[in-house]
């Protein structure tokens, strides 16, 4: 389908930055997503972390059809998302960096209202909005995010979905980008949302539902052990870098609890959680 322009061309240039990997059977639903967008002036950069399927193949067939738009970059070895990103936001030329995973799916309408939002409220360096979870069955779940995030509301779990967000390259630039470290893999959005707010930045929720995320059995088997031990660490930053209350240590423990409980009575309870 050919991207019509956007009436305004002097609209603020949006640069989509993705890491992908093992993304074959569903990017191409995820890249629609992008095309087909009411808010036309944007471009996106891929960055491929070896990938063992086709995933490459499938990103290369838009860079072919839209050459102006997409850019695809590749690693030599696996590095892991934080890296992909840090690479990706290098070659932005966007004055907003946009997420996306190449897994999920987002409202053709997201990019226009996140924009809204972010021309309308300037004192806000991330937009974000709710998100609907999703399986082979379909829709089975959304979340409900606090509107106006404050710092001490961090210790308890990362206020934005990362991958529905829309950021200020300046801002995103400032603080240095993602971290790189072992031990923020898989919470690396945590983390910079909480380097973001300690450096004075803030953001916004927009409470409607303008991202689906999918959540099914290969995503639960992300949530490892060292995976939760990451979050309790990034917990801990948040204490540290935004000052809180030492009492909220206490807080740290629960990626740990969550850990250990069984597969099954996780997975009840992120479901009830979440309906």
């Amino acid at each position: 389908m050919p991207i019509q322009n956007n009436d305004n061309d002097s609209a603020p240039l949006i640069s989509v930055i993705m890491g992908i990997y093992n993304c074959a059977d569903t990017l191409k639903s995820a890249l629609d997503c992008i095309v087909n967008q009411t808010y036309k002036h944007w471009n996106v950069i891929m960055c491929d972390d070896c990938s063992k399927d086709n995933t490459v193949e499938i990103a290369n067939k838009y860079v072919t059809r839209y050459p102006e738009r997409f850019k695809l970059l590749i690693n030599d070895k696996n590095q892991g998302l934080n890296y992909s990103l840090n690479r990706c936001l290098k070659e932005a030329s966007g004055q907003y960096i946009a997420r996306m995973d190449g897994d999920d799916l987002c409202d053709l309408l997201r990019f226009e209202h996140e924009m809204e939002m972010m021309i309308s409220h300037p004192e806000f360096a991330i937009v974000s909005c709710d998100m609907a979870f999703f399986d082979s069955n379909g829709i089975w779940g959304r979340t409900h995010h606090k509107e106006k995030p404050e710092p001490k509301d961090f210790i308890y779990c990362s206020q934005f979905c990362h991958a529905a967000s829309i950021v200020s390259v300046d801002a995103l630039r400032a603080v240095g980008g993602y971290s790189i470290d072992k031990k923020l893999l898989r919470v690396e959005d945590y983390h910079l949302w909480i380097k973001m707010y300690a450096a004075g930045y803030r953001g916004v929720n927009i409470p409607d539902v303008l991202y689906q995320m999918r959540d099914d059995r290969n995503a639960q088997r992300r949530r490892t052990l060292q995976n939760r031990l990451n979050e309790c660490y990034v917990r801990h930053l948040a204490i540290k870098l935004l000052k809180l209350p030492l009492y909220n240590y206490i807080f740290c423990l629960r990626p740990l609890i969550l850990a250990l409980m069984p597969s099954c009575l996780y997975a009840f309870l992120h479901k009830r959680k979440n309906s």
